[in-house]
């Protein structure tokens, strides 16, 4: 049994620093990088690069939406066509950056209310995707399983891999609890210890209402924002290795 370890990093911008990026790229397999929109400038981008190749941590397009002041976490009413130019550029200006470090992009993951609202939404799923695919046709999604995102991917013959969160609550429809509720985010560490290993295990987890649903964790997230993040990071990947899970960087490999 092995899952993908994964992690948003590269949310700094100018002299602000967010995250302790340079500690936890040690302990994940796939970094998901912002692209300039929702956090992140180009030096950032550039060394955030350069810390996953140095770390072995495969490198991941984190796209959000262009809402620096919101951190992309402000819903927004774009049409597809908007929607599918935006992330297409910031592909192209991650890409740049992994060129220069002799890398390829490893996976895509939306990031924030771009990736909630294309969870359900499938006109901005398809949008999304067709970016993707416009880019790049290898290069696989990382969402959750059962959503919009991989039913787009899906049509468009686009890889995908399954994503679970492990400092998220969950609702009973597979969706995560929006984080201006209360509960949104797991800060005990033991309780998300004892969640991923379930959800990587059993492919079960229990969501906010009291029932258990059903996930698939080909991936798991550590939000790279959170107070607790190292911590997290640190204790979920020993957790895994005592339970005999292997811990392997996601998505596409290196040629």
């Amino acid at each position: 049994m092995r899952v993908d370890l994964n992690c948003d990093l590269g949310e700094s911008f100018g002299r602000y620093t967010l995250g302790l990026d340079e500690e936890v790229i040690k302990y994940v397999s796939s970094a998901n990088v912002a692209c300039g929109m929702h956090a992140a400038d180009p030096t950032v981008m550039a060394q955030t690069v350069r810390l996953a190749k140095a770390a072995g941590a495969a490198v991941g397009a984190h796209p959000g939406f262009a809402d620096l002041q919101g951190f992309g976490r402000r819903n927004m009413d774009l049409a597809p066509a908007e929607l599918h130019d935006l992330v297409l550029y910031q592909l192209g200006a991650l890409d740049g950056f992994c060129r220069a470090a002799g890398i390829r992009l490893a996976h895509v993951k939306p990031h924030g209310a771009m990736y909630n609202m294309a969870v359900k939404n499938a006109a901005l799923a398809e949008a999304i995707c067709r970016a993707v695919r416009d880019f790049d046709p290898g290069l696989p999604i990382l969402a959750p399983g059962g959503s919009e995102l991989q039913r787009a991917a899906a049509e468009h013959d686009l890889p995908f891999i399954c994503e679970v969160f492990a400092d998220r609550a969950y609702q009973a429809d597979g969706t995560l609890v929006p984080r201006k509720l209360p509960g949104a985010m797991i800060t005990d560490e033991d309780e998300a210890i004892s969640r991923v290993i379930r959800m990587v295990q059993e492919g079960k987890v229990r969501a906010l209402s009291g029932e258990d649903i059903t996930v698939k964790a080909e991936s798991v997230c550590v939000h790279g924002d959170s107070p607790k993040a190292l911590a997290f990071v640190q204790k979920i990947r020993a957790a895994l290795l005592d339970a005999g899970i292997e811990i392997k960087r996601g998505g596409r490999e290196n040629d």
